[in-house]
């Protein structure tokens, strides 16, 4: 009964605002914009959750799996990264291939980097989520949640407000007709029963009114809460960056180290990894009717000369050890010359640093323009 008393009066408030026959109690403007900023910080927030989620994990089918693991209070079961995944496979394809082989010794080495990387990514991705997903979760599963509530709840005791002025007022109106036109047979009783039902609605009106404004205090401080919501979510996002900055780094790191692997072994290819028609790509100036299927090795160094055009500068990338008297070794960081002759291989130029003349692999050099 008591439920149903405090809905009907709920609903007589909204219906009589609506009617334009209650006075609405309005918020000062401080309060309005604690609401207004409370709004924008859960809304903005759901929506960095959500995409952050997607980055971790754009796998669809993944996140509603841990979802569900989450809702059962279960341990999700470990899964492999897809990076992890393509390693353990090349892995096993240069042992079918032989490991001895150029193509096998290469998946070896390349597999292996990329089961680093996997697992560089599956820890990037937990640290993340403890770091950065979940204090943003715990605020719109926790705080935001308990905000509405209270929200709600002072919602409530505004429209008990409006409805006690609404009473209050049509009491005071009653009474104050009665007394300027009095009915001589009935004065004293209808006055009197009219200001005993004025001073009760004028009663119900100050607890209505202490109600709504203790709700309102304790409102407010939740609402001021925010600023301190901020400061966490700030926190939590240096963290979220220092973390992926990490991870990048070390990616960078396992593909530097690969490369050079790479470019040591005897029998893996180096591949030029500049597009196709850009500065930095040797066939935009190297000869038309350069022949690409004849040996390197056929070449000597002593007698090549460079080309009256189509000589550029170089910038090295890594260091480089010559693997025989026809290469050049190389320094991070120096400026070279370098071109290219018929009968090279194009992955391959001609190097020269003064006097010293030698081979030297496309994928350790920046050609300058």
């Amino acid at each position: 009964s008591l439920f149903r008393a405090s809905y009907h009066k709920q609903s007589l408030g909204f219906t009589e605002e609506r009617l334009g026959q209650a006075e609405k109690t309005e918020l000062d403007a401080h309060f309005e914009n604690l609401l207004s900023r409370a709004d924008c910080t859960k809304n903005w927030t759901e929506k960095i959750y959500r995409q952050t989620e997607v980055v971790l994990q754009p796998n669809p089918g993944a996140r509603i799996e841990e979802f569900l693991y989450e809702k059962l209070d279960r341990k999700v079961p470990p899964r492999p990264t897809n990076g992890e995944i393509l390693g353990q496979f090349m892995l096993e394809a240069a042992k079918e291939f032989g490991p001895g082989t150029p193509y096998g010794s290469t998946l070896i080495k390349v597999g292996d980097c990329q089961r680093r990387l996997g697992g560089a990514e599956r820890e990037f991705l937990q640290t993340s989520s403890i770091s950065f997903l979940t204090p943003l979760r715990n605020f719109l599963e926790g705080d935001w949640r308990t905000i509405s509530k209270e929200r709600r709840l002072l919602e409530n005791r505004r429209l008990d407000l409006d409805a006690c002025k609404a009473r209050l007022k049509k009491a005071k109106t009653a009474e104050a007709k009665a007394a300027a036109v009095p009915d001589f047979q009935e004065t004293r009783p209808r006055n009197y029963v009219l200001s005993a039902s004025a001073s009760a609605a004028e009663h119900e009106m100050r607890v209505a009114q202490t109600e709504f404004d203790r709700q309102a205090e304790v409102t407010r401080l939740l609402l001021e809460g925010i600023s301190s919501t901020h400061v966490n979510h700030l926190r939590c996002l240096c963290e979220f960056v220092e973390v992926q900055a990490m991870y990048y780094s070390q990616c960078h790191n396992y593909m530097q180290e690969l490369q050079r692997e790479l470019g040591r072994s005897p029998h893996s290819l180096e591949v030029n990894s500049h597009p196709a028609g850009s500065p930095t790509d040797p066939s935009t100036f190297l000869p038309l009717n350069s022949p690409s299927l004849l040996e390197t090795d056929a070449l000597q160094i002593e007698e090549v000369q460079p080309p009256a055009s189509g000589t550029r500068k170089a910038k090295v990338l890594y260091d480089y050890d010559a693997g025989d008297s026809s290469e050049l070794s190389l320094r991070a960081d120096e400026l070279i010359t370098v071109y290219t002759v018929p009968g090279m291989d194009s992955d391959w130029l001609i190097g020269e640093r003064g006097n010293q003349k030698g081979k030297v692999p496309v994928t350790y050099l920046e050609l300058l323009s």
